[in-house]
């Protein structure tokens, strides 16, 4: 059951991003962003992670969860170093995430060579 779940709330977050690109003049790097800070308030509601505990990867894996995962990160940090925690926190969260999409990334670009557009 956890997975048929993941894979109806994640598809149900992917499927509202889509339909904002779809519907409306966006751009997909806004509607990135709005996930994102999507992700943050809901987290900070104490709504996202509820939501988490439930669908697991499906809520998790989005970019709303990466919205989620940095306001957990700010939260715990500014509890325990205060004002400057507002800057490390989502750093600190986030690091090893952001760190594997760049190596990965990478090592994509190595595999499947990559061409600049004209």
């Amino acid at each position: 059951m956890d997975y048929i779940n993941a894979f109806w709330v994640g598809g149900l977050i992917c499927a509202l991003a889509q339909i904002l690109l779809d519907r409306t003049k966006l751009m997909p790097g806004r509607v990135m962003v709005l996930l994102v800070c999507t992700g943050a308030v809901l987290g900070a509601l104490r709504i996202y992670q509820p939501l988490q505990d439930y669908a697991g990867a499906g809520a998790s894996v989005p970019l709303a969860g990466f919205g989620n995962l940095l306001w957990k990160g700010v939260k715990e940090a500014v509890d325990k170093e205060g004002f400057i925690g507002i800057f490390l926190g989502g750093f600190k969260a986030s690091a090893v995430g952001i760190s594997a999409a760049l190596v990965f990334g990478y090592l994509a670009s190595l595999i499947c060579e990559p061409k600049m557009k004209k």
